[in-house]
């Protein structure tokens, strides 16, 4: 064989060894399709709810549990709730003080409980995400502390982050509802209203839910409310879809 056609075969050899190399690279899938589903296998999504009686009186296996399973998987969700009716933001607040700068003699009793659920829940297990829900301000408006809540809510958040060491908690706030917008016994309604939703705003993992709707309607007894202090049966589930759609939007992001 001439020298030439030894190196033609060289030639052609070479240019198929490149063909089936930039195949294979061409067909290996690209890092980001073979990452998991975000926030579906990269640990647990640790739910918290907690506040006075409207917490109290919702229920999470109804609405919102099905929803939040159906999007992570159910193995992927833990949900804790404490809540109380008629009880101050001091009860989770641990460094609470009133307008006069008077400090109770206990404060954070409630947050401790629930803390301690959460604490149990998530032994060994890695978070992807933490959700709180916050629904309570009803008492604080009776007893005229508005001008504290926004320094307690604050003060509340850093609490959570400290002691999950978590410092991206995702925080949904259910704005006090139109009851007591004109009530005399509640004065400082409106101011907390206001500061709910404007902490929930300018927080960055912040989100507030409208609850005006959910008071008018039947209640658990048959009674037809209107601008009730509790939310109706229809409330209460409307209430879980809307916890449950703004927690999806700030775990993915969107």
């Amino acid at each position: 064989m001439s020298n030439k056609n030894i190196v033609s075969i060289s030639l052609m050899c070479k240019e198929l060894f490149l063909l089936i190399v930039l195949f294979f690279f061409l067909a290996e899938p690209s890092n980001a399709e073979s990452l998991p589903r975000k926030n579906m296998e990269e640990g647990t999504h640790l739910f918290i709810f907690s506040g006075q009686s409207n917490m109290a009186r919702f229920k999470t296996k109804d609405v919102f549990q099905p929803i939040v399973e159906d999007e992570f998987g159910s193995e992927n969700v833990i949900i804790v709730k404490e809540a109380k009716g008629g009880q101050p933001i001091s009860r989770w607040y641990k460094n609470w003080k009133s307008v006069n700068g008077e400090m109770p003699e206990s404060t954070g009793d409630i947050y401790d409980v629930l803390m301690e659920k959460v604490r149990l829940a998530i032994k060994d297990k890695s978070l992807a995400s933490v959700t709180f829900f916050w629904m309570q301000g009803e008492q604080d408006a009776k007893v005229s502390q508005g001008e504290v809540y926004e320094e307690s809510l604050k003060g509340l958040l850093a609490q959570l982050q400290l002691d999950l060491q978590f410092n991206e908690i995702n925080f949904v706030c259910g704005r006090l509802s139109d009851f007591g917008m004109d009530n005399k016994k509640c004065p400082h309604w409106m101011m907390i209203r206001d500061i709910q939703q404007s902490f929930a705003e300018s927080y960055s993992n912040g989100a507030w839910i409208n609850t005006d709707d959910l008071n008018d309607g039947l209640d658990k007894k048959g009674r037809d409310r209107q601008n009730a202090l509790h939310y109706t049966v229809e409330g209460y589930k409307i209430l879980g879809e809307r916890y449950a759609e703004k927690a999806i939007k700030l775990i993915n992001g969107k």
